[in-house]
């Protein structure tokens, strides 16, 4: 197959997904947001409370509509430009986004008609219930989504079936309870949490900026600060157990993102600075913390992280396992019943995946030189400049959310967010989040590389038949559409932040004695 419609279905693939993950994060975060705020309504029956949840419920629900529209084009995606991948590996990756869709995204569409609609229908506790249940069911649909990316991962609970010619599940507790996709959901969760929290401030802060909706404003930055402060501690600590998983399933993807093309002396050190030079093989002006990437990925002083050229052998080996595996394949092919190619299958099954890394060099890895096996061992070695620096960044912009929300929950207490200062850094940092969130999938998915499913399926053999006028076209398409629904998004949500929380609900009669103030409603310049 060409490998410049191979790349090119790749990029298209990758552009799709950042599209839709530009939308997922806020709908994650700000339907638990949804879910505090109205319980403090109705605990305190102070109508301000619903006037902020029903606010920042509208924003919820411009964007729950893009996610939406962005997420189901991905799954299409995968039987248009994605064929081989579905039928190789489709029995397993399919079956978490079916669950996906019958339990949590009918939970969701069943709920948030009832949450948008039903203020004025529902009891208080009631509509609360319904809020919690559409934010259940977007935290599930990440869920879901997680396990299926995860298992591209760490591919468990799975084996290839001679018999079938497929990939097949063998243990779906396996798949579902996979370490990888359990360190991947609660981190990318927590990511939407952060980039939620950080959407709150900066438009409470420009309300307060401006001296409009000040209450509704104070309020909101006080919910968002702790909620943010909490996500944003556990964004880092979940980020150190990804840190841990890839070790025993991703060690190229670790090394690489070190760029330690060497194995070190246990405890190998972390690095904040350098200049990788793939070339040469080595990384200057390299700056170390001692000890410290040994214990977040062994979590131990003894245990060992592996180089990069020590890794290279080790695919050379799989490799030549792999052929081995290939070579029995392609006899049972012929006699289903050949018992000795049987044993020889299983005997070498586990590295099958590593002789198909040899059909980007040969038609038949079994007639492969040792050049080539050795070529196709150095193409597991993602980019590591770009994997180096995507890190870096993102755990850099981690540590500064941390900072910035502690801030945050100190304002809110000892100045009540009314340092003009700090109000313009909440405004000016808005879009943080989401570079942050993109380069995480960035590392996730470069990291990967040259792998669909890790260890199992290339990249270059997962893509369909398609003409490079095909995937352009595709590409243009995806691009025009959700650009067009990107500014409609945005245009909506100006339009929404510019009107404020109007709310034309009547709030209940005083009681005897109680004034509006009583009620949350405390009058303040230009509200």
């Amino acid at each position: 197959m060409d490998m410049a419609v191979v790349e090119l279905g790749r990029l298209q693939f990758a552009l799709t997904a950042m599209y839709h993950f530009l939308f997922v994060p806020l709908t994650l975060g700000l339907s638990f947001l949804l879910v505090i705020m109205e319980s403090i309504y109705v605990m305190t029956g102070r109508e301000i409370w619903r006037t902020i949840t029903r606010f920042w419920g509208k924003l919820f629900g411009i964007n729950f509509v893009l996610g939406v529209a962005t997420g189901i084009t991905m799954e299409f995606e995968f039987c248009t430009n994605w064929a081989y991948y579905a039928h190789y590996v489709g029995d397993i990756f399919g079956a978490p986004l079916a669950i996906e869709g019958l339990m949590a995204f009918f939970l969701e569409a069943t709920f948030v008609g009832l949450m948008f609609f039903g203020w004025d229908r529902l009891s208080k506790v009631a509509h609360l219930a319904v809020t919690f249940l559409v934010a259940l069911g977007s935290n599930l649909s990440a869920l879901w989504i997680l396990i299926a990316n995860g298992w591209m991962q760490n591919p468990v609970g799975a084996r290839f079936n001679p018999e079938t010619m497929r990939m097949e599940v063998t243990d779906f507790y396996s798949v579902l309870f996979n370490p990888v996709a359990q360190a991947k959901f609660v981190h990318t969760v927590s990511a939407g949490y952060v980039a939620a929290s950080v959407f709150v401030m900066g438009v409470s802060a420009w309300y307060l900026l401006k001296g409009k909706w000040t209450n509704v404003a104070r309020r909101s930055m006080m919910v968002a600060s702790a909620f943010g402060l909490a996500a944003s501690l556990s964004v880092v600590v979940l980020g150190d157990e990804s840190g841990y998983a890839l070790t025993d399933n991703q060690k190229m993807k670790l090394a690489a993102i070190e760029a330690m093309w060497h194995t070190e002396e246990a405890p190998a050190g972390l690095s904040i600075f350098g200049i990788p030079d793939l070339e040469a093989q080595k990384t200057h002006y390299e700056v170390k913390i001692p000890y410290v990437l040994g214990l977040i990925s062994t979590r131990s002083l003894t245990g060992e992280v592996m180089g990069i050229n020590e890794l290279v052998l080790k695919a050379d080996e799989r490799i030549r396992s792999g052929i081995i595996a290939y070579d029995a394949v392609e006899k049972l092919k012929v006699n289903r019943t050949d018992m000795a190619a049987r044993e020889q299958f299983e005997r070498h099954k586990a590295d099958l995946g590593y002789a198909m890394l040899l059909k980007r060099h040969v038609a038949d890895p079994r007639a492969a030189t040792d050049q080539q096996i050795m070529q196709a061992a150095k193409d597991t070695i993602p980019n590591v400049p770009v994997m180096f620096w995507l890190f870096r960044i993102m755990a850099g912009l981690g540590f500064f959310f941390i900072a910035f929300f502690a801030m945050a929950f100190w304002c809110a207490s000892a100045c009540q967010f009314n340092k003009r200062w700090f109000l313009k850094i909440a405004v000016a940092i808005m879009p943080l989040p989401w570079i942050a969130i993109e380069f995480g999938w960035m590392l996730a998915e470069i990291g990967r590389q040259p792998w669909a499913v890790e260890g199992v399926l290339p990249t270059f053999l997962a893509a369909s038949s398609l003409t490079m006028g095909q995937i352009w076209a595709t590409i243009i398409g995806f691009t025009l559409l959700y650009g067009a629904l990107a500014l409609i998004e945005v245009r909506l949500m100006i339009a929404m932040i510019r009107k404020g929380p109007v709310e034309h609900h009547e709030p209940a009669p005083a009681a005897s004695g109680s004034s509006y103030a009583d009620r949350g409603y405390t009058a303040m310049p230009a509200e």
